[in-house]
């Protein structure tokens, strides 16, 4: 067949490149892309099963992973530990603290962007606050909260998401292209006009580089709150627990669980910005692979 021949086969009834043959071209590309790092992942997964059942080590040590994948289906609803029921508890707690996180440094980032004098109070302010380890806020939390209410966990969630959020939108709405700053003002545009149509679109990637950051922060949080105590069906009640009774594939089950929520929420972030901002070249660039 020559090649005219075939071309004129790829193209439609009006003349243009047949759609069906693109989105094939499309998923296997994007097969080619992804395919190295699942090869990699399911290798891994491999020799650590092979390792250590040859190495004969113990399950205290690092049990395998078919030994974990059976602890994580035997005990997603069990009396004693109950992972499923865990898992919701503290993906409440991250999501609490994300959105309370997300909201003061944005705020926080509107002000010190608007303001001088608001840039000069709250900026240390913020630095001083994310230079603490986040363990050292945990006691204090659960003091003034309460150690079985689920807000102080959200809180240390907070504490962890708001200097990324508020970092990354402040360099949003300061760093504009001066050429667009020019072009509002030649039409006599007002600073509201000019947050509405060029800094906020412009901090909107920033934005969502920072959600990113924060859903794995928030879990972060959440989890190393319910280290110091509170409900036991919680993530991180159920790691300490079942590791001080050396049932170690619950403890690498409950890993794992957070792991696939925090993987999960990554990916609905990640499904809000092709929504949302199109138009930006990174979104364009993903659709063009």
């Amino acid at each position: 067949m020559s090649a005219s021949a075939a071309s004129a086969q790829r193209r439609g009834p009006t003349g243009g490149v047949d759609a069906g043959a693109g989105s094939m071209s499309r998923w296997a590309h994007r097969l080619r892309y992804y395919l190295p790092a699942i090869i990699v992942f399911v290798a891994g997964i491999a020799a650590w099963e092979l390792i250590v059942g040859g190495l004969g080590l113990q399950a205290f040590i690092l049990p395998r992973p078919s030994a974990i994948v059976n602890a994580l289906f035997a005990n997603l609803s069990s009396t004693r530990f109950g992972l499923l029921a865990s898992a919701q508890a503290t993906l409440i707690e991250a999501l609490g603290g994300l959105a309370i996180g997300t909201v003061a440094g944005v705020v926080v980032a509107f002000a010190t962007s608007r303001w001088a004098t608001a840039r000069g109070v709250l900026l240390p302010l913020a630095v001083a606050a994310n230079a603490v380890p986040i363990i050292a806020f945990a006691p204090l939390m659960n003091n003034w909260f309460g150690l079985e209410n689920p807000l102080s966990k959200m809180m240390m969630a907070a504490a962890l998401v708001f200097f990324p959020v508020m970092a990354n939108v402040t360099r949003g709405l300061v760093q504009v292209d001066p050429a667009a700053l020019e072009l509002m003002r030649s039409t006599a545009a007002g600073e509201w006009q000019v947050l509405r149509k060029v800094r906020i679109p412009n901090a909107l990637p920033y934005f969502f580089t920072a959600m990113k950051l924060a859903t794995t922060l928030s879990l972060i949080g959440a989890i190393v709150g319910e280290y110091f105590g509170g409900s036991t069906r919680v993530l991180g009640r159920i790691i300490v627990e079942s590791a001080a009774g050396l049932r170690f594939d619950i403890t690498w089950a409950a890993i794992l669980l957070a792991a696939t929520t925090g993987i999960v929420f990554y990916l609905v972030i990640v499904g809000l910005e092709r929504v949302l901002i199109p138009w930006h070249a990174s979104q364009r660039a993903t659709e063009a692979a």
